[in-house]
C-alpha cells in the first residue's frame, strides 16, 4: 500500500465556478484517471488511503474536482495537502478561471445560480467574492488555464497539451513561458509581461511575413542584430538572477509572457530562446504559443 502511494498521481482540478471544471474532469477521465467531483478537502487523505492496489494498477491516477461548494476548500486545503505529501504523493493543482464578464455571461446563458449567489448577493458580486476566496489556491496552483473565449473543444485540447508538458518533467518550482499577441489581449494568468514591440518586426519583410518565430530566418532577424542580441543577453541574465529568488521565496509557479503585435514573430522567437535557456539551466519549464496561428 505504501509503495503504491509513492507512485500515485493526484490531480486537483479547481478554480472559478463556470470556468470549465466539469469538462476538465471528463478530459482526465478519458486519460484513464479515476475521477471524483465534490469531495470535501478533509476527505482527500482518506480517499487516497482507500485507493487500493487494484485501483492503483487500473487507473493512471486520481483526479479530484473541487470548488467553493465544498465549504472547507478555502480554509482546509493547505493542511489536507500537507497530509497527502506526507504519504509521498505529489498532488498537482490545476486552476481554471475566466474573465468576470465571461463567467457572468455563462451563468446568464445557462440560467443556473452561482454557488455563492443569494438574496443578498447578486451574480456579479458572487463571482467577485469567489475570486477573492480562491486567490490563495490560484497562487499555489501548478497550472493556471484561462478559459475566456474557449469552446469545450479548445479547453480539452489546451488541457491535454499543458498536462503533457507538465507531466513530462518534475520539480517543485515551475516556469511557464508563453508568447501572445497584444492585438488579441494579454494573458490574465501572466505574472510578468514583456512588451517586445520595440524589436525589429519581420512582418514588414515579405519573405518572412508568412513564417513564424520558430524558424531560423525570423529568429535571426529579431535577435541576431541590435537591439535584439543585447536585449536577449540582458533578459537572460535578469531571469537567471530572479528565478532562484522566487524559488527560495516558496513560489510554486511563475508564468512569463512575451508579447508582440500579432503573437507570431517576435514574441515567439524570444519565448523559444528563453524556454531553451531555462530548460538547459535545469528549470521545470513549459512553453505555449497562444496566438501563433491567429497572428
Amino acid at each position: 500500500m505504501g509503495e503504491m502511494a509513492k507512485e500515485l498521481t493526484i490531480v486537483i482540478l479547481t478554480g472559478l465556478s463556470g470556468s470549465g471544471k466539469s469538462t476538465a474532469l471528463r478530459v482526465f477521465e478519458d486519460l484513464g484517471f479515476f475521477c471524483v467531483d465534490g469531495l470535501p478537502v478533509s476527505l482527500v487523505p482518506k480517499l487516497i488511503s482507500l485507493f487500493d492496489e487494484k485501483g492503483g494498477q487500473r487507473y493512471k491516477g486520481l483526479a479530484l474536482g473541487m470548488d467553493v461548494r465544498q465549504a472547507d476548500l478555502d480554509t482546509d486545503w493547505e493542511a489536507a495537502l500537507a497530509l497527502v505529501k506526507v504519504k509521498k504523493s505529489a498532488p498537482r493543482i490545476i486552476f481554471l478561471e475566466a474573465a468576470t464578464r465571461e463567467l457572468i455571461r455563462r451563468y446568464a446563458t445557462t440560467r443556473r445560480p452561482h454557488p455563492l449567489e443569494s438574496a443578498a448577493l447578486g451574480l456579479e458580486q458572487a463571482v467577485r467574492l469567489e475570486h477573492e476566496r480562491m486567490r490563495p489556491l490560484r497562487d499555489a496552483a501548478d497550472m493556471v488555464i484561462d478559459t475566456t473565449g474557449f469552446s469545450i473543444h479548445d479547453l480539452r485540447r489546451k488541457l491535454q497539451e499543458k498536462w503533457a508538458s507538465q507531466s513530462a518533467t518534475s520539480g517543485a518550482f515551475k516556469v511557464h513561458v508563453m508568447s501572445f499577441g497584444f492585438k488579441y489581449g494579454p494573458p490574465s494568468e501572466a505574472d510578468m509581461i514583456f512588451d517586445l514591440r520595440f524589436l525589429p518586426n519581420p512582418y514588414f519583410d515579405k519573405d518572412l511575413r508568412e513564417k513564424t518565430g520558430k524558424e531560423d530566418a525570423v529568429r535571426d532577424y529579431v535577435l541576431a542584430g541590435e537591439p535584439g542580441s543585447e536585449f536577449l543577453t540582458r533578459l537572460t541574465g535578469f531571469l537567471l538572477y530572479l528565478l532562484p529568488l522566487y524559488a527560495t521565496e516558496g513560489r510554486y509557479r511563475l508564468t512569463l509572457a512575451f508579447g508582440c503585435t500579432g503573437g507570431r514573430h517576435r514574441s515567439v522567437a524570444v519565448a523559444e530562446a528563453i524556454f531553451d535557456t531555462l530548460a538547459k539551466a535545469g528549470y521545470n519549464t513549459s512553453l505555449e504559443h497562444r496566438h501563433i496561428e491567429r497572428g
